[in-house]
């Protein structure tokens, strides 16, 4: 009835079938997994609409989340209570888009006379020499950020913070918060 070629087709359509169902079955229970270990998510309040990002289409840009949706482990920015915090994915330095945007309260307070004080956080996870040094690297970038808006060195402060492990989840400790002073 089958050649043997079929039986070999029909086999390796198995094996392949297989391997795809285990595959989904252990990142089905990862993900499920790592959903549950997570805090309560940030309150829909705190994400803040900037103006100019993707506005056209009236969605959030890549990476941001939208009114009362957590992105958990994509770059973002917050700005809560005058205090401007920028979320990093994990293993990355890079911002995330409307930076700029998300800035312009600090640069008018820097007009003002103000300082901008820039402090990094990081996660528990990992080499915690490696998290110190990424924290190092992601407040550099908001200060290249700033710089790139006009602001002068004198008029930024770089201060490590007490305590550079944050707490909460491991998406909200990944963090530079921006406050005038």
């Amino acid at each position: 009835m089958f050649s043997n070629d079929d039986d070999q087709g029909l086999v390796l359509g198995v094996v392949f079938g297989v391997i795809l169902l285990a595959i989904a079955t252990v990142l089905g229970v990862a993900l499920y997994k790592t959903g549950q270990r997570g805090a309560a998510p940030a309150p829909a309040a705190a994400v803040v609409a900037m103006p100019g990002l993707n506005a056209a289409a009236g969605a959030p840009a890549a990476g941001e989340a939208s009114a009362g949706t957590a992105v958990p482990d994509a770059a973002r920015v917050v700005v809560e209570g005058g205090v401007v915090k920028f979320y990093f994915a994990s293993g990355s330095a890079d911002l995330a888009p409307g930076a700029a945007e998300a800035l312009g309260d600090v640069v008018k307070g820097v007009a003002a006379g103000k300082k901008a004080v820039i402090s990094g956080y990081h996660d528990t996870t990992g080499d915690p020499a490696k998290n110190e040094e990424l924290s190092k690297q992601r407040a550099f970038a908001v200060r290249d950020a700033l710089a790139a808006l006009g602001i002068g060195e004198d008029k930024m402060e770089l201060r490590k913070p007490a305590d550079s492990t944050a707490s909460g989840n491991n998406a909200e400790a990944r963090r530079v918060e921006v406050t005038l002073e």
